[in-house]
């Protein structure tokens, strides 16, 4: 199915560049940018990592992790500012999984930890765009952004010796990235890359200060990569 998704998008974008990049191309949805309010919707992936802080230096090795590939869905409503600032509301469903390997054990139950987690993104960005060149306008887009972990666990009474790796619901982040609007004969479609770090520690430290598993740590921040793909 993304092998499926892939294709249809590089098809739209090659079709799209095609009328883009000639000497005098036809514009495609000329008013497209003019008006106050603009509206959406996205698809995408996600590559989610960690950051761990330590309180020493682990004499073991860092915490591993092994990562997946997720995916977003959201919607959009850009307020229009000037000619090359749009304000962006971004709403969407984050889906991922990571793998936790704590080093020093012998028994797996013990050092594997599967973290899944789904966010709910609440990002308000502003995008910097061009001049539009033809039928096309690259941009950056950046800004903060709360997420609302639905798999935090944070509440839960148990802790890693009973299995569970616990995470904070709210997370604090902000985001930066770069993409292209490609206007085509019905609509504009812009494929967008983003990093999103977040502020806050979300840990939820073991019962134990001397856990094998938290008992070293100082922090944990979420850290990772989207790749959008928008509609408006």
């Amino acid at each position: 199915m993304k092998n499926t998704f892939f294709i249809l998008i590089s098809l739209i974008a090659c079709l799209s560049a095609n009328a883009q990049f000639n000497e005098n191309p036809i514009l495609n949805i000329e008013n497209e940018d003019q008006r106050l309010l603009n509206w959406g919707y996205f698809l995408g992936f996600n590559s989610y990592d960690f950051k761990f802080n330590y309180i020493e230096v682990p004499e073991d090795g860092d915490i591993l992790v092994s990562t997946s590939t997720g995916f977003n869905v959201g919607l959009i409503g850009e307020l229009r500012i000037n000619k090359y600032l749009d304000l962006r509301f971004e709403p969407g469903l984050y889906y991922t999984q990571r793998t936790v390997g704590f080093r020093g054990f012998t028994n797996e139950s013990d050092a594997i930890r599967e973290v899944k987690s789904t966010y709910i993104n609440f990002p308000v960005l502003l995008k910097v765009s061009t001049e539009r060149l033809g039928n096309w306008k690259p941009f950056i887009i950046g800004g903060v952004s709360n997420s609302l972990n639905l798999g935090s666990n944070e509440d839960s009474v148990d802790d890693n010796s009973s299995g569970t790796f616990r995470m904070k619901k709210n997370v604090y982040n902000w985001e930066i990235g770069f993409g292209i609007d490609f206007y085509t004969e019905y609509f504009k479609f812009a494929p967008s890359i983003r990093g999103v770090f977040a502020i806050n520690n979300e840990l939820v430290s073991d019962v134990d200060p001397d856990s094998p598993w938290t008992g070293n740590l100082e922090a944990v921040r979420t850290r990772g990569i989207f790749v959008n793909f928008t509609f408006e």
